[in-house]
């Protein structure tokens, strides 16, 4: 079988050598594709691939259309918004991710993004310390319970708030459990996002959420950007003149935002979640070896289409 990693923004040189010693390893033929900068690349590549990785490239129905031999997409991360689902489920090809794999890199990131912006992003002032504050994280999956993790060594009160993950599991690592969204946002210094951006998610991080944040609160996003309401953002921040935000994904307004807030709020310049050699690394060898699984024994674990 043919393996094509698609990754316009590639993978480390180590990432690329463990993928290509497993793929080969298991007697399939290993190509690359790099730095690429359009889809007709892409298309061109993909051609004769049975398998394909990407990071967060787009797998349009473009693409899809033109994988002729395509069995399964791989997306080295959690987040899996950048495949077009339903082309992939239409033609009956597998779509995974590698969940946890970019865990620790984006909890790290989530508080260091708290330190940051408690500090006046390190510029002269007085700050504040994270020891004592309460943090409610929204979603406690694999990166919202190392957030949880991390914060408690700060001293900090951990709430939580997840529908899909019981509220004993949740207590039994000592975390208080919030009934509701507006509980979580009400009682919490700071937010820290770990939803996916979906039909339900898209948009519904707004007014009605962030007006309830006690004084001097802070939200942090390191999600995805679709899923901040930002004329809302803005309107609560100019109603607020003590709340914060920052986040890993550059909201569309972002120069009116820093233009009327100023050191209230702050966004990397590009997304850095998964940016550490380790996570790197273990995404990119967690993808091959789910495709070298799912050939040698149909294992679909981590998909995430259905057909």
């Amino acid at each position: 079988m043919k393996v094509l990693i698609a990754t316009d923004k590639p993978f480390s040189s180590k990432a690329v050598e463990g993928i290509k010693s497993i793929v080969e390893g298991a007697g399939h033929t290993l190509a690359i594709l790099e730095k690429y900068g359009t889809e007709d690349k892409l298309i061109e590549q993909v051609a004769d691939a049975d398998a394909l990785i990407v990071r967060s490239d787009k797998v349009t129905p473009n693409v899809v259309a033109a994988a002729k031999n395509l069995k399964i997409v791989v997306r080295a991360g959690a987040g899996f918004d950048n495949l077009d689902l339903a082309s992939l489920s239409e033609r009956k090809i597998v779509a995974m991710n590698t969940p946890g794999q970019n865990s620790n890199a984006v909890a790290e990131l989530a508080i260091g993004m708290m330190i940051y912006i408690s500090r006046n992003l390190f510029t002269p002032g007085t700050g504040s310390e994270l020891k004592g504050k309460t943090l409610g994280i929204q979603a406690y999956g694999n990166v919202g319970r190392l957030v949880a993790e991390h914060a408690k060594s700060f001293g900090m009160t951990i709430m939580a708030f997840d529908p899909f993950i019981s509220a004993q599991a949740m207590e039994k690592e000592g975390v208080i459990v919030a009934k509701d969204l507006e509980e979580l946002y009400s009682k919490s210094d700071f937010i820290s996002l770990h939803i996916p951006a979906n039909e339900h998610t898209k948009g519904s991080i707004g007014y009605a959420l962030l007006s309830k944040m006690p004084k001097g609160g802070c939200l942090v996003n390191t999600a995805r950007k679709e899923v901040i309401n930002e004329p809302e953002l803005e309107k609560v921040m100019e109603e607020r003149d003590d709340l914060k935000y920052i986040t890993d994904i550059a909201p569309s307004n972002l120069d009116t935002l820093k233009e009327k807030f100023g050191k209230r709020i702050f966004a990397t310049p590009k997304k850095q979640g998964a940016e550490t050699a380790e996570a790197n690394l273990n995404a990119g060898l967690a993808a091959a070896n789910q495709i070298v699984d799912f050939f040698a024994t149909g294992n679909t674990k981590f998909q995430v289409n259905k057909f």
